[in-house]
């Protein structure tokens, strides 16, 4: 048995068919296969069930493929462990939801490599749901996300930052009652394709709030500008780390009922980088507690030359005064 071939089934277990884990490890289909029956035939057990068209798991099969992510984390973990922290001079990839992109993210990034200067930082937007999904399969190595409905049993949670509902509203809007607004503006939905997207749903739909939609956006930016051109409310996650340059929009808070956004860190128990994710969440605190992403905006330009002065133009004659008609 070799950790080639348990990598190989983790693949297999990660990705659900011998293709797709034949193009995550860099064989074919075929040696796939072959893999599989040599870990049968060495274990004396029975991996797969064949009796349909693309094999599955049996439940032998998942609990070592289970165990085998163990086996190559340690594997893996061994000179680190010995080393020391020298992973700080590796990389990370960490996946993020939309909305701390441009103020939770990169300010904490910039603690990070204050301290680490030596990592490099690959950030991966998506949505929750995708996420979650790929740090289970190791393809990231932690993920700033909302916290899921359904249990995280094979996932590490480190709470962030709790982020209340609020109302945006457009600066020249006089009314103050959220319940109001929302009865009577048009509505700017949050796409519901996103976990905080549904979280809002739900908080309407308990309270029998009827609202007129009249568009459904992606992203925190594309909703805060149509909102500013008054051309709807929103009701969106309070920023835990304020963006630099805000543009100027109401914030009217939903009341002691409003649903609160949990974000978090996610990561797997058996990551070989788990250290250095503890290490990001201590710094994505850390940024919680600053509370605004202020970047040095002064942007210096080189002094221009001075430009050479210009010839004096030539002074023209009077032009000769016409002889009067006799």
């Amino acid at each position: 048995m070799s950790i080639r071939l348990l990598k190989t089934l983790v693949a297999v277990a990660s990705h659900e068919t011998f293709s797709a884990a034949a193009e995550a490890v860099h064989v074919t289909h075929a040696a796939v296969s072959q893999q599989m029956k040599t870990l049968e035939a060495e274990w004396q057990v029975t991996l797969f069930d064949r009796t349909t068209r693309t094999p599955r798991l049996t439940p032998v099969g998942r609990a070592l493929a289970a165990r085998a992510r163990v086996v190559i984390a340690a594997y893996e973990n061994l000179v680190p462990s010995v080393l020391g922290e020298d992973w700080q001079h590796g990389g990370l990839i960490l996946g993020a939801v939309p909305t701390t992109l441009t103020s939770l993210v990169p300010l904490a990034i910039t603690l990070l490599k204050e301290s680490l200067p030596g990592l490099h930082v690959r950030v991966v937007p998506g949505l929750t749901a995708d996420l979650v999904l790929e740090v289970e399969r190791g393809a990231l190595d932690a993920a700033i996300v909302s916290r899921p409905a359904h249990p995280l049993d094979r996932l590490v949670w480190r709470a962030v930052a709790d982020e209340p509902l609020e109302l945006l509203v457009a600066p020249g809007v006089s009314e103050t009652d959220p319940i109001t607004l929302l009865k009577t503006k048009p509505y700017i939905r949050f796409s519901r394709r996103a976990l905080v997207g549904g979280m809002i749903e739900d908080w309407l739909q308990r309270r029998g709030i009827m609202v007129h939609d009249s568009m459904e956006l992606e992203n925190l930016e594309s909703i805060s500008s149509m909102v500013l051109s008054d051309l709807g409310v929103s009701i969106v996650p309070a920023r835990c780390v304020r963006e630099p340059n805000p543009l100027p929009l109401r914030h009217i808070p939903l009341g002691v009922e409003a649903a609160v956004r949990q974000l978090g860190l996610l990561a797997r128990p058996d990551s070989i980088k788990l250290s250095l994710v503890e290490r990001v969440h201590e710094t994505l605190l850390k940024a919680v507690e600053i509370g605004v992403y202020a970047p040095d905006a002064q942007v210096r330009h080189p002094e221009l030359p001075e430009l050479p002065e210009l010839p004096a133009l030539p002074v023209l004659p009077e032009p000769p005064e016409k002889a009067a008609p006799r």
